[in-house]
C-alpha cells in the first residue's frame, strides 16, 4: 500500500502540481499558487485517506464508528474529482477549521482552483465543521415558528440551496455539491463519482455498510471516457457552486434500474461524508470555551470583556447565538451584511471559454452575488411560494457558525472571511460591523480603506439593522478578537 500511494504522489506532482502554478485564468488577478503549497496541501490530504483506509478493517462490524469512517474515506479521496486531483477535503482542511488552507489563495480570490486548475467558484468554501447541525431549509412565516417570521431556517452552502428536503439532511445534500461543480470536482454525471467509488480499495467497507448490491450496475464500455470529461453545463442563473437537478445531464447511458442504484449509492455516499462532519474529529466543540461553559477553564480578563460585549453592547448574538450546553454560535438563519464586493475574485475574469468550452461567468464585471436570493429565482428551488419572496432576500446569505473561526496552522497564517472573503482578519471584521453606518464610503483600493473608510456594499437592499454603527473603541474591538479566538477546538487546559 505504502509502495502505491508513493507511487501515485509522485505522479501527481509531475502531473497535476506541477502545472498549477500557471494554470490561472489570464489576466484575473488571481494570484500563481505556488506549487510546493499545493503540494503540501495535497500530502496531507493523501497521507489522511491512507491512514483512514488502513485503519478500517479494524473496525468491529456494527460500531458506530464504521459510517463516519467511511465519510472520512470518501471526504479525503481525491480520485472522486473528475482529474483525480481534488477531494472534498482539498477546500476544507482541518488545519483552518475545515476550509480553504491555501494561504495565497486566502489572500487574494479565495475561491480554491477546481478539479480543472483553471476553473474558480464565485465564494469562499464554507466551513465544514459543525455544519451538519443545520436543519433542512424552513421558511417561518408564522409565529413562534422560530425567533424570527418571513425567514429562511436552515439548509447549508452560502445561499442554501443545500436544502436538505430531499435527505431530511442539509449537509448530505451539501456533499453532492462539489463532487458536480463544473468550477470544482467537476464530475459530469453522479454516476461517475459511484463509478470512481466502486474502484477504489474501500468498496469492501462501503458494501458491508451499504449492502453488497451498492455498486451492482451495468456499465456502458464507454463509461471512463465519459467520465474523464469535466462537466461544462452552466451554473444556473444564480451563478452557484453546484448546478441544480434541472442543470446537470445524466450523460452516461443507464438502464433505468442501474440510474435508480446509482442515485441510492450516491445518496449513501452523502449520508457517509454528513457522518463524518458530525463527528468529534470535525464538530468536537473542544473550545476553551467550552471548557469554560464546563468549569474547566477561566477566561483571560480581555476574553471576559469581550464575551460581555458579544452578548451585549455589540450585539453579536442576535445571530450567533451563544446560548446551550453546546453553542453552536449561529441562529441558522440569513443576513446582509453590506459586505462590499471583492474584486480579487477570479470569478469576474472567467468570461471566456477554457480548453473544454466552459464560461463560467458570461457577464464578467457586471456579475452581482445575490446569494439567496437568485436561488430562491433559481431552477434548484422547487417551492414556487420561495419564488415570490426572492427580493426580500437579495443580498442575504447564511450566517456562519463562529466556532473555528480563528483556527489556523500557524499565528501569521491569514485567512478570509465573508461569503466573498473580503476581510482578511477577524479585526477587519469586528471593525466592519462596528463602523459600517459610521465611516465614509470610499472606493475600492483607497487609502485608509478597512481601516477609516468603506467601499459600498455589493447589494444595498435589505441590509441588516442589527449593527453596524456600535459605537466600540479599539479596545473594545480587540476585546472581541480576543474572545472569539476561545472558539478554537483543540483547547488543552493548563
Amino acid at each position: 500500500m505504502e509502495v502505491i500511494i508513493a507511487v501515485v504522489w509522485a505522479l501527481a506532482v509531475v502531473l497535476v502540481i506541477g502545472p498549477l502554478a500557471e494554470a490561472q485564468p489570464q489576466g484575473s488577478g488571481q494570484p500563481s499558487v505556488p506549487a510546493q503549497e499545493i503540494a503540501e496541501v495535497e500530502q496531507q490530504v493523501d497521507n489522511t485517506e491512507a491512514k483512514a483506509i488502513a485503519g478500517a478493517p479494524f473496525l468491529l462490524s456494527g460500531s458506530p464508528e464504521r459510517v463516519p469512517a467511511l465519510g472520512k474515506v470518501l471526504f479525503f479521496d481525491k480520485n472522486l474529482s473528475v482529474n483525480r486531483n481534488e477531494a472534498c477535503a482539498f477546500c476544507h482542511m482541518p488545519q483552518t477549521g475545515y476550509q480553504g488552507a491555501l494561504e495565497t489563495i486566502n489572500l487574494k480570490g479565495v475561491a480554491q482552483p477546481g478539479s480543472v486548475r483553471t476553473r474558480f467558484s464565485l465564494r469562499k468554501p464554507p466551513s465544514a465543521a459543525y455544519a451538519v447541525y443545520s436543519p433542512p431549509l424552513i421558511y417561518a412565516d408564522k409565529p413562534g415558528e422560530a425567533k424570527c417570521t418571513h425567514c429562511f431556517i436552515g439548509g447549508n452552502f452560502w445561499d442554501l440551496r443545500a436544502t436538505g428536503l430531499r435527505l431530511q439532511n442539509a449537509t448530505a445534500m451539501q456533499a453532492q455539491g462539489s463532487p458536480l461543480n463544473p468550477t470544482e470536482m467537476a464530475n459530469p454525471d453522479p454516476a461517475c463519482v459511484v463509478r470512481r467509488i466502486s474502484e477504489r480499495p474501500y468498496r469492501p467497507l462501503f458494501e458491508s455498510i451499504w449492502g453488497p448490491r451498492s455498486f451492482a450496475i451495468t456499465w456502458p464500455d464507454n463509461v471512463d471516457a465519459i467520465c474523464s470529461r469535466p462537466n461544462n453545463t452552466p451554473d444556473s442563473a444564480i451563478g452557484s457552486e453546484v448546478p441544480g437537478p434541472e442543470s446537470t445531464p445524466a450523460v452516461v447511458a443507464l438502464e433505468p434500474e442501474d440510474r435508480a442504484r446509482v442515485q441510492s449509492t450516491f445518496d449513501q455516499m452523502a449520508r457517509s461524508i454528513a457522518a463524518f462532519e458530525k463527528s468529534p474529529e470535525v464538530s468536537p466543540f473542544s473550545s476553551k470555551f467550552d471548557a469554560f461553559l464546563a468549569g474547566n477553564a477561566n477566561l483571560t480578563p480581555a476574553e471576559r470583556r469581550g464575551y460581555g460585549l458579544f452578548t451585549g453592547k455589540a450585539n453579536c448574538d442576535d445571530c450567533h447565538v451563544p446560548t446551550g450546553q453546546r453553542p453552536l454560535f449561529t441562529d441558522n438563519s440569513t443576513s446582509n451584511l453590506g459586505v462590499p464586493r471583492n474584486p480579487e475574485l477570479a470569478y469576474y475574469k472567467e468570461t471566456a471559454a477554457d480548453e473544454f468550452g466552459y464560461v463560467a461567468n458570461p457577464v464578467g464585471d457586471a456579475f452581482v452575488d445575490l446569494g439567496v436570493g437568485n436561488f430562491l429565482r433559481s431552477p434548484e428551488n422547487a417551492d414556487k411560494a420561495w419564488k415570490t419572496v426572492a427580493a426580500e432576500f437579495d443580498g442575504r446569505f447564511r450566517v456562519p457558525t463562529l466556532r473555528n473561526v480563528d483556527k489556523r496552522p500557524r499565528d501569521d497564517f491569514v485567512k478570509a472571511y465573508g461569503h466573498n472573503g473580503y476581510f482578511k482578519s477577524l479585526k477587519e471584521v469586528v471593525h466592519f460591523y462596528n463602523t459600517r453606518d459610521v465611516l465614509p464610503r470610499c472606493a475600492p483600493g483607497a487609502r485608509g480603506e478597512k481601516v477609516s473608510c468603506w467601499p459600498a456594499p455589493e447589494v444595498p437592499q435589505n441590509l441588516s439593522k442589527s449593527c453596524c454603527n456600535l459605537g466600540l473603541s479599539d479596545s473594545d474591538e480587540d476585546d472581541l478578537v480576543a474572545f472569539l479566538k476561545t472558539l478554537t477546538d483543540g483547547y488543552v487546559g493548563n
